[in-house]
């Protein structure tokens, strides 16, 4: 194990509040990166022709669409089958991978729902604080970078955020919810994971895919519910942010991005382009806050995040009714 300070230190810089390791003159957006990277033998620049993709989440839905996007974009790549907290075995899949980037989409969000982190909780601090912070800092000290797949559940709306003003959280300001233990372990370990300047991490909220039949897509849970509330959320289409998730990996930007569409949009919303696109004989119920509490353990997380930042970054990014309609309701349109 290196004791001396790693390589990132030596080329770190920031543009417009991002860090940016190495040399980065990529275009971030969907196959055209390019980048150039630290020699970590001695701080000197060299191209990174062949970078290589360590990927975390095997089973999980987000690692399983990186992995097909890899293959899409001929990106070499591998699964990690390291337990995060077990740092002998993450050092070895780092340093037998031959890794230059790490994706992170590993964690517990609980089964079916974050109230099982409640009565699960040293399971949570272990996956959620120790095993991401662990990676992390295996990662630092092999001078590779980082992507870490986060929750932007860790604000709600407040008076200086109101509901429908339109002013969201932007990424510089400090979590306001704990209100749920699974909240409170991410928001914990994003302040920390934040003085890495090997590490990006993306916001996710109430992540939506063209996939209706999966029963994590936010799209599907709702769909199915009895009663839902109707707050308006920002909220991440995978089918489009994925491919921006590798562009900022390949050009090593580091630092927090709210990795949300633009805007938001309500349950109702959703559920009106739901039975206008896919089912019009769908119906459903709304119930309050109020209501909902007495059928959940833990509170759940409302909030509008600012995208402007991301937007920067990513030129093409939809507003979020856009993107919903381009990448999930027209591709499962029957009516």
């Amino acid at each position: 194990v290196r004791t001396t300070a790693a390589p990132w230190n030596q080329s770190q810089r920031v543009e417009n509040g991002t860090q940016v390791l190495g040399r980065s003159e990529g275009q971030t957006h969907a196959g055209k990166a390019h980048v150039e990277s630290t020699d970590p033998s001695g701080g000197r620049e060299r191209r990174m022709t062949q970078p290589k993709f360590l990927i975390y989440g095997k089973t999980g839905w987000i690692g399983g669409l990186l992995a097909k996007l890899m293959e899409e974009r001929g990106l070499a790549y591998e699964y990690g089958n390291a337990r995060l907290e077990n740092r002998t075995d993450v050092m070895h899949d780092i340093k037998s991978s031959g890794a230059t980037h790490v994706l992170n989409a590993a964690g517990v969000t609980g089964r079916p729902n974050v109230d099982w982190c409640e009565d699960h909780r040293v399971e949570t601090i272990r996956s959620n604080v120790v095993g991401t912070l662990n990676l992390a800092d295996c990662c630092y000290l092999n001078n590779v970078h980082l992507t870490v797949f986060a929750t932007g559940c860790i604000f709600e709306y407040d008076d200086q955020h109101p509901m429908g003003s339109g002013k969201g959280f932007v990424e510089g300001e400090p979590p306001n919810f704990i209100g749920s233990y699974y909240s409170k372990t991410k928001a914990m370990v994003e302040t920390l994971m934040a003085d890495f300047p090997n590490v990006c991490i993306l916001r996710v909220r109430m992540p939506i895919s063209s996939d209706l039949s999966n029963p994590r897509n936010f799209i599907t849970k709702i769909a199915r519910y009895e009663k839902v509330v109707n707050i308006p959320n920002s909220m991440t289409v995978l089918d489009e942010m994925l491919p921006y998730s590798i562009d900022l990996a390949l050009e090593k930007k580091a630092g927090i991005f709210n990795f949300t569409n633009v805007g938001v949009m309500s349950h109702n919303e959703i559920l009106e382009l739901y039975k206008e696109y896919v089912d019009p004989s769908f119906t459903w119920k709304n119930f309050t806050l109020e209501e909902q509490a007495k059928v959940i353990i833990a509170p759940r997380s409302n909030n509008e995040l600012d995208a402007s930042k991301l937007k920067a970054a990513c030129p093409g990014l939809l507003t979020l009714r856009e993107s919903i309609i381009k990448y999930v309701f027209q591709p499962n349109k029957k009516v």
